[in-house]
């Protein structure tokens, strides 16, 4: 029988009965292999449950491709987060159907976080002034992308100024690009909303292409991916004019927990996952630290966009 020091061996009669010296000693292998199985049966560590999170995007084309663009995306974030929290996480995407929408569910806390065009941004925050920005999206030469004035590549029509008795294709009337910009660009063109033949907002940049590549109208807005994609589809677009805006920024809804939007925020800028980053169709796409004043120019161009109409 095994001993230890703790219970030198002994000669004779133990002051106590033998039965229970036989206990004591016979007992102890027993009672360990009874904690070893209780421990093996107790159920595993508390674990951090898992985390939602609800990642919205208005619709610039159809929600379903949307939805398919950004799931690469949204797929290496969803890993990256993990490995940051030190839990499973779990992105939903929700696409809603107009600007408006997208905005107001930023602001109610609907979205999480949410991929937003400057001038929305610029709009919720008036309404939200404690939302926070997570990445502003650029190309690796900076932050800014492009803005493109189109038209059909046999038109006769060669710059801006021409465009003057012309039909003329926006977006969304709360875009950036598809409005608020090119409205600008237009008036420090020379061109004023009394100098086009008509005009007319189609919501979103795709219809807005397919508009002019189908002659429904001589001339539009749209920006630079959308552009691109659609003349590698054959559209047979043709840019006059191309102008700089600040890339879309990623916004965190205002009560977001802090230790999830820094983990965001550094997630964003630190991907470089090419293929990922490909399938939302912008060339040599890029996340950059973003901060309020990087959209001063926007709001100028909400603020003055009255002048384009006078």
């Amino acid at each position: 029988m095994p001993t230890t020091n703790d219970h030198p061996p002994f000669r004779g009669q133990h002051p106590r009965s033998s039965s229970w010296s036989f206990s004591r000693f016979a007992l102890g292998p027993w009672l360990w292999a009874a904690v070893i199985l209780a421990w093996l049966a107790a159920p595993p560590t508390a674990q951090a449950e898992d985390l939602h999170l609800t990642f919205g995007l208005y619709s610039s084309k159809k929600p379903t491709e949307m939805v398919k663009q950004y799931r690469p995306l949204l797929t290496v974030i969803e890993s990256r987060l993990a490995e940051k929290l030190h839990q499973r996480v779990i992105i939903h995407t929700q696409v809603v159907k107009t600007y408006e929408e997208g905005i107001a569910a930023l602001v109610e806390g609907t979205f999480d976080f949410s991929q937003v065009g400057p001038v929305s941004y610029v709009q919720a925050k008036n309404k939200k002034p404690d939302l926070t920005i997570l990445a502003v999206e650029g190309a690796r030469g900076g932050r800014t992308v492009n803005g493109i004035i189109c038209v059909l590549s046999n038109s006769p029509i060669a710059e801006v100024k021409d465009l003057k008795g012309h039909s003329f294709a926006f977006g969304d009337q709360f875009s950036t690009t598809g409005r608020y910009n090119s409205q600008m660009f237009l008036l420090e063109s020379g061109v004023m909303a009394r100098d086009l033949k008509r005009f007319d907002y189609l919501e979103r940049h795709d219809r807005v292409g397919a508009a002019v590549a189908a002659g429904e109208f001589d001339a539009g807005a749209l920006n630079e991916r959308t552009f691109n994609n659609m003349n590698r589809s054959g559209a047979g677009l043709r840019a006059i004019a191309q102008f700089p805006i600040a890339g879309r920024p990623w916004v965190a809804r205002s009560e977001l927990p802090g230790r999830i939007v820094q983990a965001l925020r550094q997630t964003l800028v630190e991907t470089k996952d090419e293929e990922a980053l490909a399938a939302l169709g912008e060339e040599n796409l890029a996340f950059f630290p973003g901060e309020d004043q990087d959209y001063a120019s926007t709001r100028i161009a909400v603020d003055r966009n009255d002048r384009f109409f006078q």
